[in-house]
């Protein structure tokens, strides 16, 4: 694995550097607090084709691979985790599916669009009383003339609001179970049957990430909408997707546990207790070492699977390792820039504090770490 960067990738870094502390960072405050994503960050990214990263160009992509994409997610995601989650929802979840499974004419009509930044898209799975355990869904879709009839309702879904158009996994039979019995459909927002039931205000973190509650009663899906034109792959499709998008998270984890770091490490140089700054104390020397040596051990593995990724490499445990390493190196950054600002990290005069909720998401989406636990014993054939 060569780990040093490409020109392109050092300036498609450089470049979302920039984009995010120049134009994300001045709406973050507002977006926060309105609990809103701000949709003009959308055709922007587009334009700069940051939403096109993964793609090949036939599409309106740039053709890179996983790392190059991962770094542009680490650089938003320092600045804001909840726009990032939404950008992230759409660029792996929803045309990184529709790409890897969609046929050509879901691709021009859905993923182009998407690239360009003029239609944003969700991925739907979780519902009410199911979220882990796939298989408990109870979302159906019965085949109806040229079309198919979907019931059911999702939760916890990113973008859900303001999505142009959400991917939902739903039964089309369950007599032949999760893997061989379900399907991905292509719902567009304007479809009869099909409505946003509520906005989900008042999270722990991600407040800017739009986050939604969904129903489809009758929803008629015309049979060119479901992805791949072929019934009973829905499952599979899912767990591909998520396999990539558990990457991207691993790294935007991180990330959050870097700019908690940095955070930390500004403040301690210009505190000062005793009659010197509190960064030369060596108890704080210390939570600073143990923070950045995790946060680097985890990063650099992240980065590495998602070079195996790239490579098209098997890396199911990979991913899952990667996800569980970030985790808990983030949430121990976090922990510790709290403590090490002290009352200001506990208010939101201080950007730590928004960083420490944040990132206790991440241990919950993109499947749990209880998940990713069950992921790496199975895979070592426990």
């Amino acid at each position: 694995m060569d780990l040093e960067l490409t020109e392109e990738q050092k300036m498609i870094q450089k470049t979302a550097r920039e984009f995010a502390q120049e134009v994300i960072q001045p709406l973050v405050e507002e977006a926060e607090k309105e609990e809103k994503f701000p949709l003009e960050l959308f055709p922007q990214m587009g334009e700069l084709g940051f939403l096109g990263i993964p793609f090949p160009e036939e599409y309106g992509g740039i053709g890179a691979d996983k790392v190059t994409q991962c770094l542009f997610v680490e650089e938003i995601s320092k600045v804001c985790a909840g726009i990032a989650a939404s950008v992230d929802a759409h660029c792996d979840l929803a045309l990184g599916a529709i790409y890897r499974f969609g046929t050509q004419e879901q691709k021009e009509r859905f993923l182009i669009p998407g690239i360009e930044g003029h239609k944003i898209g969700a991925l739907a799975i979780t519902e009410p009383n199911a979220g882990s355990d796939v298989a408990a869904l109870q979302s159906t879709a019965k085949r109806k003339g040229d079309g198919y009839v979907l019931n059911g309702s999702k939760l916890f879904i990113t973008n859900g609001s303001i999505a142009d158009f959400v991917l939902v996994l739903a039964y089309l039979d369950k007599s032949q179970g999760a893997k061989k019995g379900m399907g991905l459909f292509i719902v567009e927002k304007d479809t009869p049957g099909f409505q946003v039931t509520r906005k989900l205000k008042g999270k722990m973190g991600h407040r800017s990430s739009d986050t939604a509650e969904l129903a489809f009663e009758d929803c008629l899906v015309p049979a060119e909408n479901l992805l791949g034109g072929e019934e009973g792959n829905g499952f599979m499709q899912s767990l591909q997707t998520l396999l990539g998008a558990r990457i991207s998270q691993a790294v935007k984890t991180v990330a959050i546990g870097y700019a908690a770091f940095e955070a930390a490490l500004t403040y301690a140089k210009e505190r000062k207790a005793f009659g010197q700054p509190i960064s030369q104390f060596q108890a704080i020397q210390f939570k600073f070492a143990n923070m950045l040596t995790r946060l680097e051990a985890a990063r650099t593995y992240a980065f590495k699977v998602a070079y195996m990724y790239s490579r098209k490499m098997p890396c199911l445990k990979e991913a899952a390792m990667a996800k569980l390493m970030a985790c808990e190196a983030a949430q121990f950054a976090t922990y510790e820039a709290i403590q090490i600002l002290g009352g200001y990290g506990y208010v939101d005069e201080y950007p730590v504090e928004r960083f420490y909720r944040d990132v206790r998401l991440s241990t919950i989406t993109e499947g749990t770490t209880e998940i990713q636990c069950l992921i790496i014993a199975r895979e070592l054939g426990l």
